[in-house]
């Protein structure tokens, strides 16, 4: 059943799914591999689309596959699909593009954290609703941590305590992150960094474990294991 998005919502979700995802090994574009029978990417949409606050989900997938992910998620959520980039931050850029008027909250979330629940999604945005520019998802670091030199030689150890590991769906109000895109010069992997350039401030709210970044072969298989635990 195709999940009906909130007509009078104030989130867009931007979704980049263009990436190779070389690091999971040979194969289709990671966003379209394969978890527990079901694409990452349906996993993803389908979370988003359960978020109350949700207007419009823009997915930026792989050039050569828009028609084929559009008929792969048209029963999952009535969502929007453009072309991606050759960059990350390209395909964001093409997504923010396609939002309608009216959501006035951004948030950009990877499709290899498939497992996000939508809770995760409204508390992002309802941060930004209070009057926070940018906001992203943390949990604190809990390995300790080392800074080496060229040579892997410690160099001391990090204080931790100051430390977050930064997930996603990041939050903007609608207005910086355009701004944050249109000043963009190298390309960057996370969207919160094109805005700290700005000057911008960007706030934390607590994460999700369930959140985790499917990356590597082991991060797929803990993902098949959390989900037959009804995760």
């Amino acid at each position: 059943m195709t999940a009906q998005l909130n007509p009078r919502g104030d989130v867009a979700v931007l979704v980049p799914a263009a990436g190779a995802g070389v690091r999971l090994g040979p194969g289709a574009p990671k966003a379209l591999r394969l978890l527990a029978g079901e694409p990452l990417l349906v996993h993803a949409v389908r979370r988003i689309a359960a978020a109350p606050s949700v207007h419009t989900v823009v997915v930026a997938a792989p050039a050569a596959d828009v028609e084929a992910v559009r008929a792969m998620l048209a029963p999952v959520a009535r969502v929007t699909v453009v072309p991606g980039g050759a960059e990350r931050q390209a395909s964001v850029a093409a997504a923010l593009a396609a939002v309608p008027a009216g959501p006035e909250i951004v948030l950009v979330h990877d499709a290899a954290r498939a497992l996000t629940p939508p809770e995760l999604v409204e508390s992002v945005a309802a941060a930004v609703r209070a009057g926070h520019d940018a906001v992203i998802p943390v949990l604190p670091v809990v390995d300790t941590v080392k800074e080496v030199d060229a040579g892997e030689r410690v160099l001391g150890t990090v204080d931790r305590a100051a430390l977050r590991a930064v997930q996603t769906p990041q939050g903007f109000r609608r207005s910086v992150l355009t701004a944050a895109h249109e000043a963009a010069g190298d390309p960057l992997t996370d969207d919160a960094g094109l805005v700290e350039k700005l000057g911008v401030p960007v706030d934390c709210v607590p994460g999700s474990e369930l959140a985790l970044k499917i990356t590597r072969p082991f991060d797929l298989a803990l993902a098949e294991h959390l989900l037959a635990g009804g995760a």
